[in-house]
Order: C-alpha cells, then sequence, then structure tokens
C-alpha cells in the first residue's frame, strides 16, 4: 500500500514529523534499521537492571510556550511529558585547575561571576557577554520568516550578527581580549559541540550557551518515555514504526524517489515500500551516494558537500551505597579539564589520542528526577563524555580487538584518576557496573558515518547561510535531521515541526 508520508530512520526529528502528520490524519509509515526507534535518543538496559540513554544528556526550548512545549501541546503530550530544571544558579559547574565557576541563567549575575575571578577584565567581559545577547537576539530575526516591520525594528541586531558569520569562538575569545582563563571558563562546555574554541562556530555557541541560560532541563521520566509517547501517537492513529528495516536501495524514476528497498536485519527478506512523499531521516550523504549524488542539483550537491562532526568517547557507570550529592553532584552538569587551553586540549585528545590530561562533562542523570527506574535502590548512574577519533578507533577495532578495548579501559582510568583526585576519593570502591563506548559503537549502533555526534561538524562553513535544508531538489523527497535542520533535542524536535508546517500549512 503507498502511503502518504515514509519515513526512513526513526531519530527524533522523524518522530516528530511522523506524530504530527499522523496526528493530522495522514498516513505514516517509519523504517529503522535499529532495534529501537530514537536515534540517539535511545534507551538501552544493561545487565537486565540499569538503563542508560544513549547520548542525550540535558535540553532546552522545554519551558512553556517554547519549541517542545508548543509541539507537545499540538500532540496533546504537554501533561504526559514534563521536564525537570536544572538548578538556575549553575546548571553547568565549570571547573579547571585553579578556577571555578557555575554557569548561572542570569546574565548580570554571570558577568558579576566572572568579573570576580578576573577583575582587570571586567570591561571586557561585560562587553562580551553584551555582544553574545546581541547575537542570539540577530539571530532569532535572522532565522524568522521575513517580515519588513520586523527586520526594520531589529535592523541593528541582525547586521551584529551578520558580522560573525564566519567567526570561529575564538576569532570572538580575541576580539574581546578575554583571558585564557576566561575562555576556558566559558567554553568548557566544549562536549555538547566535540570542537575546541578554534574551530567550533561562535553562531553554534551562542545559540547554545544562551539557550541553556533561558532553561536547562531533563524529562521526568527519562528521554524513552518522550520517545516512547511520539511512537504511540504515530500508532494510534493508524501509522507504523516497523524496526530492524535496513534500507538498501531508494526507487527513483528520473529524478522522482518513489519509495525504498529494504533488507529485515532479523529474517533478510527484502521488501519494497512506497510513498506519495519520502522523508529521509537517515545522513543525508550517505542517502544521496545510494540514490546518485548526480540526480541532485548543484547546488544542492554543494550543501552535501559538509564534512561530519567529530565524534566521541562515552562510559556509562553505576554506583552503589554512595550518594554522589554529598561529593558536589547535583541539578547540573560537571565539566573538568587539565589542560587550560582548550585548543591544545582537544589536539592532545583528538589529534594525538592522549588522554593523560584530560577534558571531559560528567553527568549525574538519577540526581536530574525523583523517577528513578534506571537502576536499583542505593545505586546511581554516573556518565563521562570526551571527543575521540574514528579513524583511530575503526583501525584499533579492524586489526587488534584486544588493544580497542584496552584503549577505552585506559580512557576511562584516566578520567576516573581526575575524578578520584578532585570530586570522589573512593569512586572505584564503589563502582558496581561500567561500559565504555567509542566512535566505532556510534557507528554499530546508531547508523552514523563515521560515528559522527551530530552530523555535519559545527564549524562557520557548516553553520553559514550554505547549510543544507529540507530541500533535496529531488520530487517526493525531503531531508529531515541533525544535518539539514541542527543537531540536539530541542533543534531536532523544530528541524521537524517546520517541515510538517511547510508541507502541511498548518502553524504550530
Amino acid at each position: 500500500m503507498t502511503v502518504d508520508y515514509l519515513i526512513v530512520g526513526s531519530g527524533l526529528s522523524s518522530l516528530v514529523f511522523g506524530a504530527l502528520m499522523a496526528n493530522a490524519g495522514k498516513n505514516v509509515k517509519i523504517l529503522e534499521s535499529h532495534e529501537h526507534p530514537g536515534g540517539f535518543g535511545h534507551t538501552f538496559t544493561m545487565a537486565k537492571k540499569y538503563t542508560f540513554n544513549a547520548q542525550l544528556h540535558y535540553v532546552w526550548d522545554c519551558g512553556e510556550g517554547y519549541t517542545v512545549n508548543r509541539v507537545l501541546q499540538k500532540l496533546g503530550l504537554e501533561q504526559e511529558i514534563t521536564f525537570e530544571r536544572y538548578d538556575h544558579q549553575g546548571f553547568d559547574h565549570m571547573r579547571m585547575p585553579g578556577y571555578a565557576l557555575d554557569i548561572p541563567s542570569d546574565t548580570s549575575t554571570l558577568i558579576q561571576r566572572l568579573s570576580d575571578l578576573f577583575p582587570k577584565h571586567q570591561q571586557s567581559i561585560q562587553l562580551f557577554i553584551e555582544a553574545v545577547h546581541e547575537v542570539r537576539a540577530g539571530l532569532k530575526i535572522l532565522s524568522s520568516p521575513v517580515q519588513p516591520l520586523n527586520l526594520l525594528r531589529h535592523f541593528w541586531q541582525g547586521i551584529i550578527a551578520a558580522q560573525y558569520v564566519n567567526s570561529t569562538l575564538q576569532d570572538v575569545f580575541d576580539r574581546f581580549r578575554l583571558p585564557e582563563a576566561a575562555q576556558t571558563l566559558l567554553a568548557l562546555q566544549w562536549p555538547d559541540f566535540l570542537l575546541p574554541p578554534k574551530q567550533l562556530s561562535f553562531y553554534a555557541w551562542v545559540i547554545l550557551f544562551t539557550s541553556y541560560q533561558e532553561g536547562a532541563f531533563y524529562p521526568t521520566q527519562h528521554f524513552e518515555t518522550v520517545i516512547n509517547a511520539l511512537v504511540k501517537v504515530i500508532e494510534t492513529n493508524g501509522g507504523q514504526v516497523l524496526l530492524n528495516q535496513e534500507v538498501v536501495n531508494f526507487l527513483v524514476n528520473d529524478k522522482t524517489v518513489n519509495g525504498v528497498q529494504t533488507i529485515d536485519r532479523i529474517t533478510h527478506v527484502t521488501q519494497d515500500f512506497t510513498a506519495n512523499t519520502i522523508i529521509c531521516n537517515m545522513d543525508p550523504q550517505k542517502a544521496a551516494k545510494m540514490i546518485g549524488i548526480e540526480k541532485f542539483s548543484k547546488s544542492v550537491q554543494k550543501q552535501l558537500s559538509y564534512d561530519y562532526s567529530p565524534s566521541n568517547f562515552m562510559a556509562y557507570c553505576v554506583v552503589k551505597d554512595l550518594d554522589l550529592r554529598d561529593y558536589g553532584f547535583g541539578k547540573w552538569n560537571m565539566f573538568h579539564t587539565e589542560v587550560t587551553n582548550l585548543n591544545e586540549a582537544f589536539k592532545r585528545m583528538y589529534v594525538n589520542h592522549d588522554f593523560s590530561q584530560p577534558s571531559f562533562a560528567i553527568t549525574t542523570p538519577t540526581l536530574l528526577t525523583d523517577d528513578h527506574r534506571d537502576c536499583p535502590e542505593n545505586c546511581q548512574v554516573i556518565e563521562f563524555l570526551t571527543v575521540a577519533n574514528y579513524e583511530y578507533f575503526r583501525e584499533l577495532l579492524e586489526h587488534d580487538r584486544k588493544l580497542y578495548t584496552q584503549k577505552k579501559e585506559e580512557i576511562l582510568n584516566q578520567i576516573l584518576d581526575v575524578v578520584e583526585k578532585y570530586y570522589i576519593p573512593n569512586l572505584r570502591d564503589h563502582l558496581v557496573f561500567q561500559i565504555a563506548g567509542s566512535p566505532t559503537t556510534n557507528e554499530r549502533f546508531c547508523h552514523c558515518p563515521q560515528g559522527n555526534s551530530y552530523g555535519s561538524s559545527l564549524t562557520p562553513k557548516n553553520m553559514g547561510p550554505g547549510r543544507l535544508t529540507h530541500r533535496s531538489s529531488l520530487q517526493n523527497f525531503y531531508f529531515c535531521n541533525a544535518s539539514s535542520g541542527y543537531p540536539g533535542f530541542a533543534p531536532t524536535f523544530w528541524t521537524g515541526a517546520l517541515l510538517y508546517q511547510r508541507l502541511s500549512g498548518d502553524v504550530i
């Protein structure tokens, strides 16, 4: 049967799109090659009792009236899916030798805390933070539907934002002459991008930093509830989410995409699926190669030439009979670096594969909500995240699996050494479970090319006006994922919602 919308991949943006279309009465079918829906948002269980989310840690735009809330209201899920807010006095705790800064929601408080740490640079700090919020306001104007009166009213903010289109975060730090230690504290959530200041788009940093200031959140019942609720909306309205269906070919007639061919990863049976409209949630580059890159317009071919984002190392751990709140953890994330120059720290880990002085993030999901379904009583989850080089780990895995496993253990132990030195002296005594994932794990379980964590890399080149959009130039075929929108929980929500609005004419 030919359906209205055939969606290839069940990442968050496609689940949002599918749920909205199904809710509007359209016939929706989603094909997912994994055994779980949700992409990087899926939840998995280990040892039959410990539950972890694949990659999502904290999110923004979940407050009343914001992006995620508006979509949930449209779907009637705003009462079922609720969120807990991180500590507004310090949602990110930045730590480095000799310095500590808790990032607050209030901008004036942030300026004061930085000024107290760097009194000789108070003016440059003030000017930098003011510029950040001016650019954020300008980006909101530039990314909104064109309204001449609104553009005229905020013309200056738009001009200020446009000046930074090719700027890295490091460029702007240098422009305002911030001291290196202040730069490091402000940019220490770099694992959220997996790029150092000299490579990271200033736009990308501004959007994330200011959005988390407006509110950092975690789902009350964990991310699995979000994924399951979206799937339920689709299925309740007559749609289907078919798992273990790997797309091996696109059915194309000239420049019109009519459907796909899949192979069932369990039964190995092949099947053709057709639809009036095909939504591509899989990596656009990968899809384009399967279809034939020459079938796309020259402009879309250029947009498809993006670089992939770096990948990551992730360790999922469980401690027993230890309350992490007694050691400085709570409703916030912790970011730590041993090397104070983040550009150098990134190079050591990503280029030289040297984690002896790591820079990394620490998240503690069990402290963010009273719903403790993720582990047994007297246990708490603690997770560690940093960057890792895909090619390096791929070669280790292909040539010597023992060395591959040893490298993962080495990285985790070097991180644990730092954690025991500065935060939890006896952490290893309480570890009852640990498992580490590498870039090849990302590729294997989430089917992301080169293990990329965010689709296209968040550099100025990939964040500018030439960025890929939903438009593919082919008939009946649209992109809908992090590389054709933006990565992260709220941005992928909005990517799916925007495509829904464009194709349906409805307004959220």
